[in-house]
């Protein structure tokens, strides 16, 4: 892993988003799931299943039988005809998405999602879905999170209503719009990024709030501050903030990074308030922030679904070639 390099495989976002662009225009890369889906599972680990997560809540909400699973868990949902298994890997090697994988290799349609071509996951399924995000030579999922992310979306676009190529034509215009928001981070970083890691900067680590519908962002975010410059963080929804997360603000210095768009974000903020403790806002503007950083599009929250994570990247690659 390396600071230098990280911040290269960021940089090259833009570009990659291009690539997957383009390859949905070229086509269904789910094509040749079976005609008949009765549950969706996703099997993965640390960012797969943080991007799962979000995937399958979607596809529940639209009618569709789906669910994240921890791959490293005991027992799963049971294998079997009508059972599409979703299994996640950037290396493709990950032993306990491969353990998953084994339980329903012969019983289930086995589909990898990998970035690297020809790895184990793919040895045993049905389908391959490539991430098309390039060589991370930073050593961290980055690309590989946004590009998860996009192709689950294009997953639900087909899954959801049977749209087809209107779909998957959304979707690709998404992931380009995605492209344009994350080079506009990455072009003004000289105007927001110092201000924003001076902002978060505490004795006490940086916590994560984001909306149920894309709390993936939230998780993300603190794994950077963790996998990277080895930093103390959390991750937490937003409603459930006031339930689990509210206490740390009176006896921390407590520094928050706040995805808006939850109906309960004034909820939060409010204890916020009174504790005097100091948030971030990104993509959008609440009562009581220290700071904003807002970026093209940041109004489309698939948009921000696929792009709010740069900033907490970015800040982590900062604090992370401080310690280098």
């Amino acid at each position: 892993m390396d600071a230098e390099r990280f911040t290269a495989d960021l940089e090259a976002k833009p570009e990659a988003l291009g690539a997957l662009a383009d390859l949905l225009d070229k086509g269904d890369p789910f094509d040749g799931l079976p005609g008949r889906v009765d549950r969706i599972v996703f099997l993965g680990m640390g960012s797969s299943r943080y991007a799962a997560g979000v995937a399958a809540q979607r596809l529940r909400a639209a009618g569709v039988d789906a669910v994240a699973e921890h791959a490293s868990a005991a027992s799963g949902t049971r294998p079997g005809p009508g059972t599409v298994a979703v299994a996640i890997s950037a290396t493709g090697g990950s032993r306990e998405t491969l353990d998953a994988v084994a339980r329903h290799t012969g019983r289930s349609f086995v589909v990898a999602m990998t970035n690297t071509p020809g790895s184990a996951v793919t040895r045993e399924a049905d389908l391959t879905v490539p991430m098309v995000a390039g060589e991370e030579a930073g050593g961290v999922a980055c690309r590989t999170f946004q590009h998860t992310l996009a192709l689950l979306l294009a997953l639900g676009a087909r899954a959801e209503s049977g749209e087809g190529a209107g779909g998957l034509n959304r979707i690709s215009r998404l992931v380009r719009r995605a492209a344009e928001a994350t080079a506009d981070l990455l072009d003004r970083r000289g105007e927001w990024l110092d201000g924003a890691a001076a902002l978060l900067d505490g004795p006490h680590g940086v916590y994560t709030i984001a909306p149920a519908e894309r709390l993936s962002s939230a998780e993300q975010s603190a794994l950077m501050f963790r996998e990277g410059p080895r930093r103390q963080a959390d991750a937490c929804e937003t409603g459930d903030w006031a339930h689990v997360d509210v206490y740390l603000t009176k006896t921390y210095d407590y520094r928050a990074i706040l995805f808006p768009g939850s109906r309960y974000d004034e909820q939060a903020m409010d204890w916020i308030r009174q504790r005097g403790s100091t948030v971030l806002t990104v993509g959008g503007d609440v009562d009581g922030q220290a700071g904003s950083v807002r970026y093209r599009h940041d109004d489309d929250p698939d948009v921000a679904l696929l792009t709010e994570t740069l900033v907490a990247e970015l800040v982590a690659a900062a604090y992370w070639r401080r310690v280098s």
